[in-house]
């Protein structure tokens, strides 16, 4: 499967309607971003079940802001609708391949539970 252009008009339809998603934030003019561009698209092709979407922060500077992206390239994973890793630089395809399974693995009522743990915890210090 190849890449998908995310932009501030595909975005969240996109986030709500499928699974996990692997996003680049990437620039035309970034050299690593351009090393990583093949890796990324290689690792599309071997997982048609998986979302591979590229935001140009050129491009989209409003979605850039929005999740604090301040290096490219950055890697962004949702699953479910929740962000479940992020990482600045450019990854290797095995690192990468490492990141999918262990996304894949996930136990997402696991994740909910701290998400929601965390957040009770926060209101009651606030």
């Amino acid at each position: 499967m190849a890449t998908t252009e995310l932009t501030n008009d595909n975005f969240i339809s996109t986030i709500n309607n499928n699974g996990i998603i692997l996003i680049d934030f990437w620039a035309p003019w970034c050299g690593p971003c351009r090393q990583f561009a093949p890796v990324f698209e290689s690792m599309s092709e071997s997982h048609p079940d998986i979302v591979f979407a590229k935001v140009n922060t050129e491009e989209e500077q409003q979605l850039a802001a929005q999740f604090q992206i301040r290096s490219i390239p950055t890697l962004m994973v949702f699953r479910d609708e929740i962000i479940v890793f992020s990482q600045p630089g450019a990854l290797p395809p095995a690192q990468l391949a490492t990141v999918i399974e262990k996304v894949a693995a996930l136990d997402m009522d696991e994740v909910r539970r701290q998400i929601a743990e965390q957040s009770s915890d926060e209101e009651e210090q606030a």
